[in-house]
């Protein structure tokens, strides 16, 4: 029997799940959640084969919630299930650890399957995902920052907007702008806070 746990701040939505599960001979549905840390809380407490993790909640959001639980239950499996698809939403829930990465717009036999799977360790993603990590893993110099953009980033960091980062760096004002355009495409990222939050995970700024 496979133990699990469902985590999402919508009550309605957890109720669907649980429903989806009900039929299921192999898979009991044993708690359920409303943000990260209760659901860190109810996997550790229940003995969860699988959680099936929302990834934007208030409080503790699914990316942190699943890098903890991963560190503290490494055998609990972690399934994120989401509305939102961007490789900037993906990427950080594939390297937190999670084994799986759904829409919610999946289908309830699809779901089962991938419980199924997630509770094998198998990896499970939904083809809009292995669209996202196949283009990461081919575009060339994926996360590697040039010297100028690593300044540009620092610049933008401290506060300066385009025009100041250019006057600073004796260049054009389009070239700040290409410059970005490359470190969100490079990082995963969409716009300059992205940028920046992510520079400082990866340790790219001081």
């Amino acid at each position: 029997m496979i133990r699990l746990v469902v985590v999402d701040d919508h009550p309605i939505v957890r109720g669907g799940l649980r429903d989806t599960f009900a039929d299921a001979e192999d898979i009991l549905v044993v708690g359920e959640a409303g943000d990260g840390a209760e659901g860190i809380e109810r996997a550790e407490r229940l003995a969860a084969d699988v959680v099936l993790m929302d990834l934007r909640m208030p409080g503790m959001d699914g990316v942190a919630a699943t890098a903890a639980l991963r560190e503290r239950s490494p055998n609990t499996r972690v399934l994120i299930l989401t509305t939102f698809d961007s490789e900037s939403d993906v990427l950080p829930a594939i390297e937190a650890g999670a084994t799986g990465y759904l829409l919610k717009d999946a289908l309830p036999d699809e779901l089962t399957r991938a419980v199924r799977a997630a509770a094998r360790g198998e990896p499970v993603l939904a083809p809009s995902v292995t669209h996202h990590l196949m283009g990461q893993v081919r575009r060339p110099g994926r996360g590697t920052l040039t010297d100028r953009e690593r300044e540009v980033l620092q610049l933008v960091a401290n506060g300066s907007s385009n025009r100041e980062a250019a006057t600073a760096l004796f260049i054009g004002e389009a070239s700040i702008k290409t410059h970005l355009q490359h470190i969100y495409d490079k990082l995963g990222v969409r716009d300059r806070a992205s940028a920046v939050a992510e520079g400082y995970r990866r340790r790219l700024l001081t």
